[in-house]
């Protein structure tokens, strides 16, 4: 059969790093649809001609129509699992609202999965199930040791998948995220959400004057220029790991994968921010703060087992071509904005 036959559902495809997966699905021509409630996502990141459910996967009566509907229901079936709360801040402040998002409605999904008989799941991990790290690069191998209710939400479903494929005929891949950046190269989607923290969001912000300045926490960590260190991946490589993975799944039924996403290398702070003035010409303003609790020196990945396990070659593997989508992204956010508001 062809793997591309497979009807993937995409939870929280109307978001960030979900939208990407959906145009790379799309793109390589599988058979694809989305759900998300869109409380944090856009229904302009949908694709024309992809179908789309509002509503949250907790509801399984949704779930189990879309399952029927997308030809899922028949011992078949591929799942990305994308939607939930990333904020790390947040999630001390509110850690019931982790737990319900990120596990209780993975859990509600899981059991929808396997009540259907869907036979591969992706799911959308993170580098924060890793804590503060003793050591960096990071493997897979390193103790799981979260310090903060988001990477426990997170591990608590990779423990719940590990436990389900054990019990059952579904296979997963677990990958692990470090600090995903940029935009769709061709300009369809990117990260629209506002009030968002990631470093380069912020910067291509503050550099089209929509921030007055960019925040620099903490300028004496153990690193060559006292910043932070962490290993910016491209959210389209990001994408492309997803498919790849996905292809490893139906290859393999009996096998299920966990995989650092990241390309090994990692940028300062200060260095990021060069790079940002380099493209612009035009230095956005700095401002040191104290830095942040639980934020470690360095948080770089070892992705020898992705290397070794997929046929992935990031195409993007470069800090100054994923601020330079990112910025492009933004100014065309900046349009979109204008024509809803012209529309309204």
């Amino acid at each position: 059969m062809d793997q591309k036959a497979t009807p993937v559902l995409v939870t929280g495809g109307a978001g960030y790093i979900g939208s990407h997966a959906v145009l790379a699905l799309k793109d390589a021509g599988w058979r694809v649809s989305v759900i998300d409630n869109l409380s944090t996502g856009f229904r302009f990141a949908v694709p024309d001609g992809v179908p789309f459910y509002e509503g949250d996967i907790e509801d399984a009566g949704l779930v189990a129509r879309i399952f029927a509907e997308q030809g899922m229901d028949e011992g078949g079936g591929a799942i990305m699992h994308f939607a939930g709360s990333i904020v790390v801040p947040e999630s001390v402040s509110d850690p019931l609202k982790y737990y319900h998002n990120n596990t209780a409605k993975s859990r509600a999904l899981i059991e929808s999965a396997v009540r259907a008989g869907v036979g591969h799941f992706i799911f959308s991990s993170t580098a924060a199930t890793y804590g503060v790290p003793e050591v960096s690069p990071v493997s897979e191998d390193c103790p799981r040791a979260p310090i903060n209710p988001y990477g426990w939400s997170k591990l608590m479903t990779e423990q719940m998948l590990a436990d389900t494929a054990a019990a059952h005929a579904m296979n997963y891949c677990a990958l692990r995220y470090f600090n995903v950046a940029g935009a769709d190269p061709e300009g369809r989607s990117g990260q629209s959400t506002a009030g968002a923290t990631h470093l380069i969001k912020v910067a291509v912000e503050a550099a089209l004057g929509k921030r007055d300045h960019v925040s620099v926490f903490g300028t004496d960590y153990a690193t060559p220029d006292g910043t932070g260190v962490r290993d910016y991946i491209h959210v389209s490589d990001l994408a492309a790991a997803h498919v790849l993975a996905l292809e490893a799944l139906i290859q393999a039924p009996g096998r299920s994968m966990t995989m650092n996403c990241g390309y090994g290398r990692g940028f300062s702070v200060l260095e990021v921010l060069d790079a940002l003035d380099r493209l612009t010409n035009a230095p956005i303003e700095r401002r040191f703060a104290e830095r942040r609790a639980g934020d470690p020196d360095s948080l770089v990945s070892d992705p020898s087992r992705i290397r070794a396990t997929l046929p992935w070659t990031p195409r993007f593997d470069d800090l100054e071509t994923i601020i330079a989508h990112a910025l492009a992204w933004e100014r065309r956010l900046g349009e979109i904005r204008a024509g809803e508001g012209a529309e309204a």
